[in-house]
């Protein structure tokens, strides 16, 4: 049996995580996992530490390390027969130590994007406050405009998605980071990406991809999506 493979994506609030993840997951048959979508699916679902997680947003405060690391790990314990790209966890050092103690990282990819790119996306983003469900005008609109695709709920835009709130967000992420950067660079499995553009850091993660994955691995992991 191929031995499974799992990566990990980090990167400042707008660099693109999402988007790459989703990109790696249709090319090398890797499960995307969404930190996000795991919190709002506990929220939904009104488990105990989706109701705890809850308290923490409605609030407009980060999700604290114990009950992020209680939505996250008992799911990826349960993955342990499939290969997975994860996007936003771990944030901080001691969910990386956590993560660390579930299982093995082959890859980690940190994007390293300018703050005038980070300001220009975000000016963008625009949110569905009950779902979390993020749209983006310029990559992925509504299809009305101002509007939720499902509920038609109108969409908002967050005030710390405000060019004048992010230059905050973005040192509080470079502070808790570097951290969990430093670790990694540490294990040599960190891989860091720079541009101004998704589509021109692309090719240099998909080359990195393709020479991580042996094809016998890539193989049976795409047969197995199918």
């Amino acid at each position: 049996m191929s031995r499974l493979f799992r990566a990990v994506i980090m990167g400042p609030p707008g660099s693109g995580k999402g988007t790459i993840s989703e990109r790696i997951a249709r090319g090398f048959g890797l499960q995307h996992l969404s930190s996000g979508d795991f919190v709002r699916e506990n929220i939904a679902a009104s488990t105990e530490a989706g109701n705890l997680a809850k308290t923490y947003i409605e609030k407009g405060l980060l999700v604290p390390d114990h009950v992020m690391t209680r939505l996250l790990l008992p799911r990826l314990e349960a993955m342990t027969r499939h290969s997975w790209i994860l996007d936003g966890f771990p944030r901080t050092l001691a969910q990386a130590e956590a993560l660390n103690s579930t299982c093995e990282l082959d890859v980690v990819i940190s994007l390293n994007i300018p703050l005038e790119t980070l300001k220009e996306r975000l000016s963008h983003r625009w949110i569905h406050p009950a779902s979390r469900r993020v749209y983006n005008m310029c990559f992925n609109p509504p299809r009305v405009q101002g509007v939720d695709d499902i509920t038609g709920e109108p969409l908002i835009q967050q005030e710390d998605d405000k060019p004048e709130a992010l230059v905050a967000r973005l040192r509080h992420y470079k502070d808790v980071a570097k951290p969990v950067i430093d670790l990694y660079k540490a294990k040599g499995i960190l891989h860091t990406f720079s541009d101004t553009d998704t589509d021109h850091i692309w090719p240099y993660i998909s080359s990195l991809l393709s020479a991580k994955i042996p094809a016998d691995r890539l193989d049976a992991q795409r047969a197995s999506t199918h």
